[in-house]
C-alpha cells in the first residue's frame, strides 16, 4: 500500500514536472519572438539615431545621470525579483510577496523617470514628429516601457493570486515566467543605456 503511494506521488511529481517544463520551453520561444521585435527595433534605431534634420542630436538631449539612475533601479528591482523567486520556491509566502512588493515600486519608479523623460521631451518640441531619430528613440524605448507596463499589470495580479491562493505549483509555473520577462527586460534595458545613452552622449 505504501509502495503505490509513493508511485503514486513520483508519477505525480513527474507530471507536474513535464507540465513545468513545457511551460518555460513555450516562455523562452515568446522571450526569443522578442528578442527579433527589439533587435528590428535597434537596428532602426542605429540606422537613423544620425537623421536629426537639423534639429538636436542624442548628444544635445539625453542625460546620462538620469538613465543611470533609471538604469540602478531597473537592476535592483532584477535583484529582489530574483529573492522573490527564491523565497517562493522555499514557500516562503510572506517573504516573496514582500519581495515581489519592492519590485513592483521599483519598476513603478522606472516607469515614472521614463514618462518624466519622454514628457519633457514633448514639452520642450522635441517628440517623434521632429525627426527620424527621435522617431526611432521614441518607438525602441517606449516598446521596453510598454512592456515595463504589462510586466506591472502581471506582476500585480500575481501578487493578488499569491496572497489569496498561496504557493500552489501553479502559482510557483507562473511566477517563473514572471521573473524571465522581468529579468528579459533587464537585459534590454542595459542595451538601451549602452546603446542609446552612453554612446549617444559622447
Amino acid at each position: 500500500m505504501t509502495h503505490s503511494v509513493t508511485t503514486h506521488e513520483d508519477h505525480h511529481h513527474e507530471v507536474q514536472q513535464e507540465v513545468y517544463d513545457r511551460t518555460i520551453f513555450g516562455f523562452w520561444v515568446y522571450l526569443m519572438t522578442d528578442c527579433i521585435l527589439f533587435a528590428t527595433l535597434f537596428a532602426t534605431y542605429a540606422v537613423l539615431h544620425n537623421n536629426v534634420y537639423g534639429g538636436p542630436s542624442a548628444h544635445d538631449l539625453f542625460s546620462l545621470p538620469f538613465a543611470l539612475a533609471e538604469t540602478m533601479i531597473l537592476l535592483t528591482s532584477s535583484f529582489t525579483c530574483g529573492l522573490a523567486m527564491l523565497a517562493a520556491r522555499h514557500m516562503e509566502r510572506n517573504k516573496s510577496l514582500l519581495l515581489f512588493g519592492v519590485t513592483f515600486l521599483l519598476g513603478i519608479s522606472f516607469l515614472v523617470l521614463e514618462l518624466t523623460e519622454f514628457t519633457n521631451l514633448v514639452q520642450e518640441g522635441h517628440s517623434w514628429q521632429r525627426s527620424a531619430f527621435l522617431s526611432s528613440f521614441f518607438t525602441l524605448v517606449g516598446s521596453h516601457g510598454l512592456h515595463i507596463t504589462c510586466g506591472l499589470i502581471w506582476m500585480f495580479v500575481m501578487m493578488i493570486h499569491l496572497l489569496v491562493r498561496g504557493l500552489t505549483f501553479s502559482t510557483l509555473r507562473r511566477l517563473a515566467c514572471l521573473s524571465l520577462f522581468w529579468h528579459f527586460l533587464d537585459v534590454i534595458w542595459v542595451l538601451i543605456f549602452t546603446i542609446v545613452y552612453l554612446m549617444g552622449v559622447k
